[in-house]
């Protein structure tokens, strides 16, 4: 922090610097009203953000690493920019001892830009930006990840805003200044380039998470190249949650991390893989689904993302409401009504009878299987149904239970069978209700009616803990003479 000498001679440089365009105007009144041959007068006219912190001894450290950089003619531009300016005290912490000349111009350069925002933003502007909370976010113009923006944090609970949890505004006389293309706010701290982890820690929103990430050795990893997507559980996320299936912790919360930038904008509803993995390896999905009409993003139908696209140099944390655990195929069947809310009907109603397999604790167990399951869509559904009855007067809940615990059964084979591992079945699938053909050239399945069961491409390998989900076109006939009888 600044002296409290140094600190009364700032406040007096800013007064006399806020009263300069008035005593320039009153001189350039005075020397036209004199000149008889020029009867207009000419306005004085205000300095642009370079040229204020010229006049601001305080900031002469800035301004030599402006011209350093190379950015001074950026910030004479037209702007609007909004500036966070560090003092002189600042850069010598952040240089410790470093001669300015020997920083990368280039490493020099994106530091300055993270503290430019493109924007004419005042103090007061902030706090109406500002969520329930005090703070928001916006980018900077330092570059982040995916070629996007970094992202800054405000915090407007003080006195004075907060920037990053790292920097402040020195003083109320040295917010708001004002500039022919912008806003300068001078600020305490020269503020660094933050990764993923950093927006985190800056956050006190987010304690659980980076307390979590620490005491799992998670940390250096989320600071690694990347580029990584994080859904980031809030603490009250994390203190609604009860763990109801025992996963373990780092499990958990690797399974919020997707490979790549994923931008707000770019999500789209499908099944990307996390960081986490089933008993073999393989990656685990998670569902995305976007609503079209709102907008809303939600994950494996439980956790929405309440604030998007906070930009980090390896990242992009997108944050939760709802701690997302481990998925089992229950979660993906559950989740996607649009496309599988016939199928959670079957398996419950298979459930009402005397089942062969007990069907929803079994797909809901993650320690039981693991299972390879051929989902029928609900269009699948509603085309069988029209098979059994076509004026249309028959529903899913009218068929006998024993009869579609036969048709789930041959839905589902035993292991963990992704779309690599087809070709070692050899063109026969063994189904817990008999074998099928394989067509691996077409992605098809026959049936006991030597109908082709199609694998959709674009929903196929959506892996859960304790198996793995193929979606179908069709549902799939059973074998045994009678239940097929009973479905023609």
């Amino acid at each position: 922090m600044l002296g409290k000498q140094k600190l009364k001679k700032m406040k007096i440089i800013s007064k006399t610097f806020k009263i300069l365009p008035l005593l320039l105007f009153v001189f350039a009144f005075q020397a036209c009203s004199s000149d008889d041959d020029n009867n207009s007068i000419t306005l004085p006219q205000q300095l642009d953000i370079v040229d204020t912190a010229i006049a601001t001894p305080e900031l002469s450290s800035l301004v030599a690493a402006v011209q350093a950089a190379g950015l001074e003619t950026v910030l004479r531009g037209n702007g609007p920019f909004t500036v966070l300016a560090p003092t002189n005290d600042a850069f010598a912490t952040f240089l410790n001892g470093t001669p300015l000349d020997q920083v990368d111009p280039a490493v020099l350069q994106q530091i300055l830009l993270n503290h430019v925002i493109s924007a004419d933003v005042s103090a007061g502007d902030l706090v109406s930006l500002s969520g329930a909370d005090g703070r928001g976010y916006t980018r900077t113009n330092a570059d982040g990840a995916g070629n996007e923006n970094l992202s800054i944090l405000f915090d407007t609970n003080g006195a004075l805003p907060r920037f990053n949890n790292t920097a402040s505004v020195v003083s109320a006389d040295f917010a708001d200044i004002s500039a022919s293309n912008g806003t300068v706010h001078v600020i305490d701290t020269v503020l660094g380039l933050p990764d993923i982890v950093d927006h985190a820690l800056n956050n006190d929103n987010f304690t659980s998470l980076t307390g979590a990430l620490s005491s799992e050795g998670l940390v250096a990893t989320l600071q690694g190249a990347g580029p990584f997507t994080v859904f980031a559980p809030t603490n009250d996320a994390f203190s609604a949650f009860t763990n109801p299936n025992s996963n373990t912790l780092s499990s958990i919360l690797v399974n919020h991390v997707l490979m790549g930038t994923a931008i707000s904008t770019g999500l789209e509803t499908s099944y990307p893989t996390t960081l986490a993995e089933n008993a073999d390896g393989d990656k685990l999905s998670i569902y995305v689904n976007v609503n079209s009409d709102s907008g809303e993003v939600m994950l494996n139908g439980s956790s929405m993302v309440v604030v998007t696209d906070i930009v980090g140099t390896n990242g992009v944390v997108h944050v939760v409401d709802t701690v997302i655990d481990l998925p089992t195929i229950a979660t993906f069947a559950t989740s996607n009504t649009a496309a599988l809310s016939s199928l959670v009907s079957a398996l419950a109603l298979a459930d009402t009878g005397s089942p062969t397999v007990p069907w929803i604790n079994t797909v809901s167990d993650a320690t039981a299987g693991p299972f390879t399951v051929f989902a029928p869509t609900n269009d699948a559904f509603a085309a069988l149904l029209l098979e059994l009855d076509p004026s249309g007067n028959t529903t899913l809940g009218d068929l006998d239970p024993a009869t579609v615990d036969a048709v789930l059964l041959v839905h589902v084979a035993s292991g963990n069978v992704r779309a690599g591992d087809l070709e070692s079945l050899m063109g026969t699938v063994p189904t817990l209700g008999g074998d099928l053909a394989l067509d691996l050239n077409t992605l098809t399945l026959t049936d006991a009616l030597m109908r082709e069961i199609g694998i959709i491409a674009a929903l196929t390998d959506i892996q859960a803990v304790n198996g793995v989900v193929h979606v179908v076109d069709r549902v799939i006939r059973p074998r045994s003479e009678e239940h097929t009888s009973e479905l023609q």
